[in-house]
């Protein structure tokens, strides 16, 4: 039995490295951004679908996508950025479906996490059984980003083009408050992992469609 996790969150919350506490408690895990890395390789769906959009302008003398001149032409307007995301978000969850499939079809019990930026703007909550967000203030927000050296309004102007913080929560069955340090998101993570396995239990009980249910706050001992 197989569950399904997705993880998101805000810039500079944390995500990959509640990712990284998910997988040493032993889930399966995946990030979105490995995903399209390779999905971009010659020979991918992903790269088929970028030449056939972009032509050949766009690909490296190797036969890479030129990241460079993709980003040029793709994020040159937010319209272009939406049209990418249109031609690529299908072909990244019809391969997220892959992958959990494919693991599914292994048995054993699952928790199969997968961490996504847009998760939930490209409908993440009807294809996971779960949805787990990774939660900071957003002074913490922009305080990480300069640590990573990013402008202090540069964090300000992304915080402002995601997903309302509020708005995100509303969508979490999980919450893992990452605004401490790395033991206390140790901590929160072994909390949240420990939910997500009793739902695992309860899904292998009442086998059936989960995503989508109404399971907020819902606890081990429900």
């Amino acid at each position: 039995m197989i569950l399904k996790v997705g993880l998101t969150g805000g810039i500079a919350s944390g995500k990959s490295t509640i990712l990284r506490n998910f997988a040493r408690l032993g889930c399966r895990t995946a990030d979105a951004d490995s995903i399209v890395a390779r999905l971009y390789r010659p020979g991918e769906a992903g790269h088929e679908a970028l030449v056939r959009t972009y032509s050949n302008w766009i690909v490296a003398p190797d036969g890479e996508i030129d990241r460079k001149k993709l980003a040029d032409v793709a994020f040159a307007t937010p319209e272009a950025a939406k049209a990418l995301n249109a031609l690529i978000h299908p072909i990244v969850i019809a391969e997220q479906a892959r992958m959990m499939a494919e693991a599914a079809a292994e048995g054993g019990d699952i928790i199969y996490v997968i961490e996504a930026t847009l998760l939930l703007e490209s409908g993440g909550k009807e294809r996971f059984d779960r949805i787990v967000v990774v939660d900071v203030p957003p002074d913490v927000q922009i305080a990480r980003g300069i640590a990573r050296g990013l402008a202090a309004e540069e964090v300000a102007r992304r915080i402002a083009h995601q997903m309302p913080r509020e708005t995100r929560l509303g969508y979490a069955d999980y919450v893992i408050d990452n605004s401490g340090g790395e033991a206390e998101g140790v901590t929160e993570t072994t909390r949240v992992h420990t939910l997500l396995t009793a739902d695992l239990a309860r899904k292998k009980k009442r086998p059936g469609p989960e995503p989508g249910a109404d399971v907020k706050n819902r606890t081990a001992d429900d």
